[in-house]
This record gives structure tokens, C-alpha cells and sequence, in this order.
């Protein structure tokens, strides 16, 4: 990639036209019948052996977790063998099956790349919770809903009628419901939380069905192209929107991630909210913006300023954690912002930031709520006041969660960077293109980038760095077992190779495809040469450091810059003075929380006055104090509002007009 190049001036409404016009569409059976047939099998493999696991006796919990871990890696094969047959087909065009009871089915660039990733997933969990879930209850319904989650989030990725869709997403919330409340009755908040504000969203995304059904008169989603021209379009596409945010985890739906975060199994954790309720709010989104609705300015910039906003408010949340599952739940939301920040844009570069984003995230998130479960599962605590000097006894475990905290923060050339520049590049152009606002959503995503790397300095040194807490100084804790530090770290080599070679992997492959053809850089970034300067600059810091301390030692207080320190660790120096060695981790950057006006922000956060669940229950009890008021309890007062309902009735069907839906 030249840095030179001219941005691709791709349109992405152009492209729904073209596959349009070269959509292969197989109506009942023909010689192509065998392939057609297997579009339903990453959703019914999975699906069944789901069920087989909750029939199984509880005796047979260890073969149980072989059971899931042996179904999910099939249905990886069973996507990977689809995709390859797909891939052979004349023109590679988009496959849809229709015309039979599971109403349309379509295999394009866009569904495949996610169906993959979808699934692999899956697999690496599986294989995480054989370690992970061991000894714990409910094992039936959880591996069972497990391979369920994967079946029926393959069904929302190909469905290609609305209704079909509407279905497997109201599934989803369903699944996310019970699979945080396996974690036990602590976590029964948190997933009623989650059923709420998810299921809320769901019922809009019906009532958007509803509206697009009746003014395309069609369900099928690759057929429906609208403009945003009138009152009723824009409703329609905000229900669809909210619906997509809502299951992303974007500001203002996002507060069901937290807890969910925070209360849920780390499996789970790392498989919903940080991985695939990403994937499917983001392919919805991505759906929605580039096929369905015919996008203009105001709302792309609507999208922008949702993005940016995530990503400030998040990050400033996640800075003054003390839970580490809760602190790694704000920075899921987080990313979200720089996706949907990337997609707002309007650009096929900014659309391919943020699927490319979107990817990343997902391998270094889950992989860091990996790391979260396995300390759990050895020390027993994500509180970051009870942690502490983990790494060298934790070594692997250490490594995945450094490199892929490193590529969260965005540092070359991790893969996390570069979807990042990718989407500052996509501001810039947008800049160019008339955006007079680019310049503050550019801005605010990189501070975001800088405050995530100073968050993460934080967990490094308090969960692994820094000196053991009085709880754990005398327990002897070892690393996690194979199948624990496995898919940790192999999603932190992930990070590394679609770093370096993103070009050649994710983004020629999976990415550019999936928004229609070669997107090109217009700055400069030489990913391998960049890597071979920065192992460079390593070793010469590492000889550096190596021959600074041949000469003796020199003693001297923690810098702690600026901050006033709580709680430290002591030990008596040579001359018997108690001196400052350690700080604690949870002292990081408490000084935030007092500087005005972040403040008054942050108490109001604390009294969830930014939480759409807490609101919406404010407003509901409010809503039901006046209609107790108006009711009464009296049979007359009741009779009156039923007359008045009546007369209503009656003057809206006589007078002639008509209630447009």
C-alpha cells in the first residue's frame, strides 16, 4: 500500500446495485441444491448438539464440555467447507436460498466474514470453558445455550428476510438472559437488566420491521433500498438503528454491559458483550447504512457523534474502576464508538475502519476477558485492591493480557492501531469532503486512544506488576491449565499478525470485500518496515536498561506523579527508615474523580443518571402514579374513561380520516 495512493472514491450505494445485478438466486431445487442446503447447517448443527448436551445425565459433565468443544470446532469446519464451495461459484456473487421453509437465506462477502469469525469464537470458548466452568453449576444449561448462541447467531448473520431475522435476534436476548444468570442469583439484576434494555430495543427493531414491510411490501432485506424522505422512513430507521446500538453496547443503551460484564461467567463475558453482541449490533448497522436506507449527512453525522461520544465517556468510566471485569466491560463500549465512528462516516474506507475495528476488537477483547477469568479462577477475586504480582507466576497469562492490552490502546503495530488509523484517515477524508466537524470527532478519538492506554497501565501494574496484596502473599497460585491459556494466547498472536500483515490477511480477504473492492490509504503507514524499526528501538531500550544496571542500584521514593497515595506498600530501607516501594494499582488516577467539573460527572454517574434502565424504571413508576390518581379505585371513574375511550373511537372512524402505521 503506497502512501501516496488517492483515496478510492468508492460508493458504497453503488455497490448493493451491482450485486443486485449479479445475485446468484437458486428457487427450488436445481444442481446447486446440495449447497444451497448447507446454508442451514452452521444454524442446526450447533442447535442440535446443544440439546444433546442438556439431555446428558449431570454425571457426564467432563464429556459434556468435550461435547461442546467437539460440536463447536464441526461447525467451524462446516462454515469453512461453505465458504470454500461458495467461493468456487462463477463471479463469487452473493448466494441467497429461497423459496423454502426457512423463508431467505444469503451468503455474501459481508455475512461470510462475520459467520466465520462467529464461529471460531465460539470454538475458542468452548475450549476455554472446559477449564474455566469445571466444578461449577449448571453445566447442561450452559453448554447447551452455548452452542445454541452460536446456531442462532448464525441464523441472525444469514437470514435475508426480515422476519427470519427478527426472530433469531429476539433469540439472542433470550440466550443472553439465561446465560448471565448461570453465574448464579447474585447475577439475576444484571441479566434482568440486560432482557430489559435488549428487549426493548427488540420491540423497536418490530415495529421497524413493521414499517419497512409496508412500504417496500417486501420482507426480503437484500430487495429493500429506501430513502430517508419523509417522517416515517427516518422512524423506521431509528428503530432499526437503536436496535443495532443497543446490541453493540453504544452510548446511551450500553449500561447492560457493565453488569453484565462485571456479574456474568468470564466465558460468557468474553463471548457476548465483548465478541459477538459486537459482531451482530455492528453487521446490523453496517446492513442498515449501506443497503436498506440511503444514508444523508445529518444522519451519518448523527452516527458520528454517537461514536464520539462512546468513546470519551466510556474510557473516562473505565479510568476510575476497581473491578477488573467491570473496568474491561467500559472499554467494550468504548470501541464501539470507534466503529460506529468509522461506519458514520459514509466512506468505504471508514465502513472498512470500522468492520476492520470491529474484527480487532473482538480478538483482543475477549482475549483480555479471558485473562480476567483465569486470574479469577486462581486468585478467586477481580477486585484490583486484592491483586497484584501475577506475572511471574501467571507468566502466559501475563503475555496475552500485556499484548493485547497494548493493542487496545492502539500501539504499532498491533492490530488495534491499525483499524485505528484507518478510521482518523476516514475523518480526515471526510474533513475534505464538507465534514466541518471532523477535526472534533478525530480529536476525540485519539485522547479516547491515549486515556485506554493510561486505563490499561493501571491493570498491568495492579494485577500483574506490582507487589501481591496481604490476601494472596502467601498462596501459592500457578498458571491456568492448556486449555485456559490456549485461545488467550492465540488471540494475542492474533493481535500481532493482523497488525503486521493486515494488508495481506484480514483486509484483502475478509474487509474490502465485504464493502465492495480495494479500499486505499491516502497516509502513509509501512506496517513491516514500521515493525522492523520498532524490534529495533526495543532491543536498544533493552540493551540500554541492561547495561544502566551493571553499576549498583540506586535507592530512591516512588514517583508517583503527583498523586496522592492512600494506601502504599512500606519496608524499612538499609538505615531503618520506612520508605514508599509500591504503589498500589486502585490508586491510579483517583485524582480524576475530584477535579471539577468531572466531579459532579462522575457522581452523577454513580447515581445512574446516565443509565437508560434506571430512567426508564424512574419514568414507568411516574407514569403509573398518575394513572392510580386518575383511576381512583372508584367504579364511576372507571366507567367515564372507558366512555371517553369509546367517543375517541368513534370520532376517529366517522370523520373521516385516516391513521397511517
Amino acid at each position: 500500500m503506497r502512501g501516496n495512493d488517492r483515496v478510492a472514491t468508492h460508493n458504497c450505494h453503488s455497490r448493493s446495485n451491482r450485486e443486485s445485478r449479479k445475485v446468484a438466486a437458486f428457487d427450488g431445487l436445481s444442481n446447486m441444491e446440495l449447497l444451497l442446503n448447507s446454508m442451514v447447517l452452521p444454524v442446526t448443527f450447533p442447535l442440535a448438539a446443544g440439546i444433546l448436551c442438556l439431555l446428558l445425565p449431570k454425571a457426564f459433565d467432563r464429556a459434556r464440555s468435550v461435547l461442546a468443544t467437539v460440536a463447536s470446532a464441526i461447525t467451524v469446519l462446516i462454515v469453512c467447507r461453505l465458504l470454500l464451495e461458495w467461493k468456487q461459484l462463477p463471479g463469487n456473487a452473493p448466494m441467497i436460498l429461497s423459496g423454502s421453509a426457512w423463508g431467505s437465506l444469503r451468503l455474501d462477502h459481508l455475512s461470510s466474514f462475520i459467520l466465520l469469525v462467529t464461529t471460531v469464537f465460539g470454538f475458542l470458548i468452548s475450549l476455554y470453558s472446559m477449564g474455566y466452568m469445571r466444578g461449577k453449576e449448571r453445566l447442561r444449561e450452559y453448554y447447551a445455550w452455548l452452542l445454541g448462541t452460536i446456531g442462532i447467531a448464525c441464523g441472525v448473520i444469514l437470514a435475508n428476510n426480515l422476519l427470519l431475522l427478527l426472530i433469531f435476534w429476539g433469540l439472542l436476548g433470550f440466550a443472553l438472559y439465561v446465560m448471565i444468570g448461570i453465574a448464579g442469583p447474585e447475577a439475576a439484576e444484571a441479566a434482568k437488566k440486560s432482557l430489559i434494555i435488549v428487549g426493548g430495543s427488540d420491540c423497536l427493531l418490530m415495529l421497524g420491521v413493521t414499517i419497512v414491510w409496508v412500504l417496500a411490501d417486501t420482507l426480503t432485506l437484500s430487495s429493500i433500498r429506501m430513502d430517508l424522505a419523509d417522517g416515517i422512513r427516518y422512524v423506521a430507521f431509528f428503530c432499526f438503528a437503536i436496535a443495532a446500538l443497543a446490541k453493540a453496547g453504544a452510548m446511551p443503551f450500553h449500561s447492560w454491559v457493565p453488569d453484565c460484564g462485571a456479574q456474568a461467567p468470564a466465558s460468557v463475558a468474553a463471548f457476548l458483550p465483548a465478541a459477538l453482541d459486537k459482531l451482530l449490533g455492528i453487521y446490523l448497522l453496517v446492513r442498515l447504512t449501506t443497503g436498506m436506507f440511503v444514508m444523508n449527512t445529518a444522519m451519518n453525522t448523527l452516527l458520528m457523534l454517537v461514536g464520539a461520544g462512546t468513546i470519551i465517556c466510556a474510557v473516562m468510566m473505565a479510568l476510575v474502576q476497581h473491578d477488573l471485569k467491570r473496568l474491561l466491560s467500559y472499554h467494550a463500549v468504548s470501541q464501539v464508538g470507534y466503529m460506529v465512528l468509522g461506519i458514520g462516516t459514509g466512506t468505504a474506507l471508514g465502513i472498512a475502519g470500522g468492520l476492520f475495528h470491529m474484527l480487532n476488537n473482538t480478538i483482543y477483547k475477549s482475549a483480555l476477558f479471558l485473562c480476567a477469568g483465569s486470574v479469577e479462577k486462581k486468585t478467586g477475586t477481580t477486585d484490583l485492591d486484592n491483586l497484584g504480582g501475577l506475572a511471574k507466576v501467571m507468566p502466559l497469562t501475563f503475555v496475552s493480557c500485556l499484548v493485547a492490552a497494548l493493542a487496545i490502546s492502539g500501539i504499532p503495530p498491533l492490530n488495534g492501531f491499525y483499524s485505528k488509523w484507518m478510521i482518523y484517515q476516514a475523518m480526515v477524508d471526510s474533513g475534505r469532503n464538507g465534514n466541518c466537524l471532523w477535526l472534533i470527532f478525530l480529536a476525540t478519538a485519539m485522547f479516547g486512544s491515549a486515556l485506554t492506554l493510561a486505563s490499561f497501565v493501571k491493570v498491568l501494574h495492579a494485577v500483574f506488576l506490582c507487589k501481591r496484596s496481604a490476601e494472596l502473599r502467601h498462596r501459592d497460585i500457578r498458571e491456568v491449565g492448556f486449555s485456559m491459556w490456549l485461545p488467550g494466547i492465540g488471540l494475542a498472536c492474533l493481535c500481532v499478525i493482523f497488525g503486521v500483515f493486515a494488508y495481506q490477511l484480514p483486509l484483502a480477504t475478509m474487509i474490502f470485500p465485504a464493502v465492495g473492492g480495494v479500499v486505499q490509504l491516502s497516509g502513509a503507514w509501512y506496517a513491516s518496515v514500521a515493525t522492523v524499526l520498532l524490534l529495533a528501538a526495543y532491543a536498544l531500550g533493552v540493551l540500554v536498561y541492561l547495561l544502566s544496571t551493571v553499576r549498583k542500584a540506586r535507592s530512591c521514593n516512588t514517583y508517583i506523579g503527583g498523586e496522592i497515595m492512600e494506601e502504599v506498600f512500606h519496608h524499612k530501607g538499609t538505615d531503618g527508615k520506612v520508605e514508599n516501594v509500591e504503589v498500589t494499582g486502585v490508586d491510579f488516577y483517583k485524582t480524576v474523580e475530584d477535579l471539577s467539573p468531572l466531579r459532579e460527572i462522575f457522581g452523577a454517574a454513580r447515581a445512574k443518571l446516565f443509565d437508560i434502565y434506571d430512567l426508564g424504571g424512574k419514568v414507568s413508576a411516574y407514569f403509573w402514579e398518575i394513572l392510580r390518581a386518575a383511576h381512583g379505585g372508584l367504579l364511576p371513574m372507571y366507567l367515564t374513561w372507558v366512555l371517553a375511550g369509546l367517543l375517541v373511537l368513534l370520532w376517529m372512524l366517522f370523520s373521516g380520516g385516516r391513521v397511517a402505521i
